[in-house]
């Protein structure tokens, strides 16, 4: 069965791998100077900071020297990511030796940042009667129903049911790596599509972001402004309202794919209209594993392979559907079964059982995720067993060769295949001969020399 990864990378990931003209242009701008140095790890965070006021480089040797013997790997880890991210140049001479120096841009702007901080391209507008802003509160459950609606959107279409409510950017998304679209049939979910559900939300949003500015030169977009533009939006405050007429048109387009997700919360007045950053769009310039904390569960796994989940969410209950046997559902309890014939559909879309075993521990209730282990072992071993009963037999398409005229020929038939890696099975008492089809041209004209 084919194995598909998605890796969900962070907006540092995705910064360090533009090309280096494209990241200098990023560097004018403070307050991605500050993003970036929220992201570093903390002791390249300490190499920033020491740097930040000395104007010549600084020796490699005396850098190791800041760091205990013990954290060599982890300099060298400080080290090589400022490299990528092009904070650091690294200057090489004969008689010097190695050593660093900051880019001059990065460090003139962070100075300014530090001594008199940064102002935002556009400010708060005036509370009054014409704008109601929602509550926090109200603008939480905003952006979760906004999140939930498109993922129900993306589990629909794997039943064929048409996608509602998507803008054309975010449909091209989900065509190149969550849905499959044949000639007559309706978009599908793919193997990557399955997997992608059973991610965690940061992971999720990660995904969609990195592809969403991936291809964003197809909608005439420069990636490096659609970045800038996006960790601008991660320095507004959460549930003030900004006017979107200090926009541009790609910028207000960007929002309007945002909103879909529920980044952010778009409202119109009488003359002006503006939009709402929730915490989703103010979390974008936060590394990964930092903005991933622990959400409470719902999960209570059994010994019997029974499951309670306890969620009034439409959406928990269809992902549940992916790997478990709905059996009844009451108001705020999905009672459900996992089954042998369950997880092989799951298998069967490309759903592998770390996945699921790692989605129930993520999930647990939090009476249970404070037990080791917080799914009991005999669950997590049935799953990965019944996992491997797909994979006991390996189809490979091979040819079969007996009848050899002589040992020595039969032998050297052996050595030969061995040599081009396509030997798969020999019987040397009856002399019989098994190689891969690729290797299967060449046995038979290595046949034919020893013949003559």
């Amino acid at each position: 069965m084919p194995q598909v990864k998605i890796i969900a990378k962070n907006f540092m990931d995705m910064v360090a791998s533009l090309p280096a003209i494209k990241l200098d242009k990023l560097y004018n701008n403070v307050f991605i100077c500050e993003a970036i140095l929220r992201s570093l790890p903390p002791l390249a965070k300490k190499y920033v900071l020491q740097m930040l006021y000395i104007n010549v480089p600084v020796p490699a040797t005396m850098m190791e020297e800041w760091v205990l013997a013990d954290g060599a790997s982890k300099h060298r880890v400080a080290i090589d990511r400022l490299i990528q991210l092009r904070i650091f140049s690294e200057i090489s001479d004969r008689k010097r030796g190695t050593s660093y120096s900051l880019n001059p841009t990065f460090q003139n702007n962070l100075q300014k940042h530090i001594i008199s901080g940064g102002v935002l391209p556009r400010e708060p507008m005036n509370s009054d009667n014409a704008i109601k802003l929602p509550s926090l509160q109200e603008l939480e459950t905003y952006a979760l129903k906004q999140w939930e609606c498109f993922l129900l959107q993306l589990i629909n279409s794997g039943q064929g049911e048409k996608l509602t409510g998507i803008s054309s950017s975010m449909m091209r998304i989900f065509q190149r790596g969550l849905l499959s679209q044949r000639d007559k049939d309706g978009p599908r979910l793919t193997e990557s599509g399955f997997q992608f559900l059973l991610m965690d939300t940061n992971a999720q949003l990660w995904y969609i972001i990195r592809e969403y500015i991936s291809n964003a030169e197809e909608r005439d977009v420069e990636p490096a402004d659609l970045i800038s533009f996006l960790l601008e939006l991660s320095f507004h405050v959460t549930g003030e309202a900004y006017n979107s007429n200090t926009l541009t048109e790609v910028q207000n387009n960007t929002l309007k794919d945002l909103a879909d997700l529920g980044l952010v919360k778009l409202q119109q007045g009488r003359k002006d209209s503006w939009f709402i950053p929730t915490k989703l769009a103010t979390n974008l310039s936060v590394s990964l594993a930092d903005s991933s904390a622990r959400k409470e569960g719902f999960v209570v796994m059994e010994t019997n392979f029974r499951m309670y989940a306890y969620s009034t969410s439409k959406l928990q209950c269809e992902i549940l559907r992916l790997f478990a046997r709905i059996e009844y559902q009451l108001p705020n309890l999905i009672a459900c079964a996992i089954t042998k014939e369950s997880l092989y559909n799951a298998f069967d879309n490309g759903i592998t059982s770390d996945q699921i075993i790692t989605f129930l521990q993520q999930n647990s209730h939090p009476r249970c995720a404070d037990r080791v282990p917080s799914i009991p072992e005999n669950v997590t071993d049935q799953i990965r067993l019944w996992e491997t009963d797909l994979k006991r037999i390996e189809m490979t398409q091979a040819h079969f060769y007996d009848e050899f005229p002589s040992k020595d020929v039969f032998e050297a038939a052996c050595d030969f295949a061995r040599e081009w890696g396509g030997l798969l099975w020999e019987d040397s008492k009856r002399m019989r001969l098994v190689v891969k089809s690729e290797v299967h041209n060449q046995m038979r004209e290595f046949l034919h020399t020893q013949s003559k």
